[in-house]
């Protein structure tokens, strides 16, 4: 696809026109993210295979560190690496987000199901598969959150 753009500071307002055969799920996904522009709060992007993507809070289901690194993982279970500390991160993804560690936040609507670990631990599986733990400390504020 051919994309080009234009910046000029007489510009009062951005716009877009798009030269298209048909609509596909790609596309429209784009136009949504364009019409959404200066609507929602800072930008959430993730570097993948080195290119950089834009995220939306909806397209992540685990958001974790992972040594130095903040991971962020999509229902293909494909990896980005995340810019900013977890608790800036938790404040960016919003309320449809619960942190279940001092290390991990989850999607609420990705999970898949959630059941009694060791140690007063609850292991939690989301629907791309991948699992962790609600620690003890985070247990309380998980379950009020479901409404447990």
């Amino acid at each position: 696809m051919k994309v080009e753009c234009q910046i000029s500071e007489d510009c009062s307002e951005p716009g877009a026109v798009l030269h298209i055969r048909r609509m596909t799920p790609a596309i429209a996904k784009a136009i949504s993210l364009l019409e959404r522009e200066g609507e929602t709060g800072p930008a959430l992007f993730g570097v993948r295979d080195g290119k950089t993507y834009f995220l939306t809070p909806e397209e992540l289901e685990l958001v974790r560190t992972e040594g130095r690194e903040i991971a962020g993982y999509d229902s293909r279970k494909l990896r980005y690496v995340l810019n900013g500390p977890l608790y800036e991160l938790e404040e960016v993804l919003g309320s449809g987000f619960v942190r279940i560690s001092k290390s991990a936040i989850i999607n609420l609507r990705r999970i898949n199901h959630v059941e009694a670990g060791f140690n007063g631990t609850m292991e939690l599986v989301m629907k791309n598969g991948i699992e962790d733990y609600i620690s003890r400390s985070f247990r309380k504020s998980f379950k009020e959150r479901l409404g447990l």
